[in-house]
């Protein structure tokens, strides 16, 4: 797993509507990564509203915000237009960049385990090092924790 200080490591995704997004798209700005299981789902639906409902603070703060799961693109553009979405959402389906900073692992629901993405958030800053991260998110006070870090 990553911890503060280390720098991001470098990535390229396709975004909902395919356009890649690497780590020299985002630099120059702060951004805020969120690793998510799956889009429609409950938990992921109210977090990506949350986002979405507080990106003028995000704006104010001045860091891109990105969502990423190993959804389809397809499956991320339906989550997005279904919500309508102010950020991009990144198609990790192979896992790769899950793995690369730790959040792809072995879980328990409902009595069986399986591999996934577990839900943690990155702050990395102009250069790509990570400012904090955020394990273990509980989506009710994510926003005012992000505020705190950023603020």
């Amino acid at each position: 797993m990553l911890k503060k200080g280390d720098q991001f490591p470098l990535f390229e995704l396709e975004n909902q509507n395919g356009e890649l997004i690497t780590n020299e798209t985002i630099k120059g700005k702060k951004a805020v990564l969120y690793f998510y299981p799956r889009d429609n789902t409950p938990t992921c639906t109210t977090e990506a509203c949350d986002f979405r409902d507080n990106i003028a603070l995000f704006n104010e703060l001045n860091p891109s915000v990105y969502g990423i799961s190993g959804d389809s693109k397809k499956k991320h553009q339906n989550f997005s237009d279904k919500l309508d979405l102010n950020f991009d959402l990144l198609v990790d389906t192979d896992y790769k960049l899950s793995e690369a900073v730790g959040v792809y692992q072995l879980k328990k629901s409902f009595g069986k385990e399986s591999m996934g993405i577990v839900r943690t958030t990155f702050v990395i800053d102009e250069t790509g090092q990570i400012i904090d991260i955020i394990e273990k998110v509980k989506v009710k006070t994510q926003i005012d924790e992000l505020k705190q870090i950023l603020g």
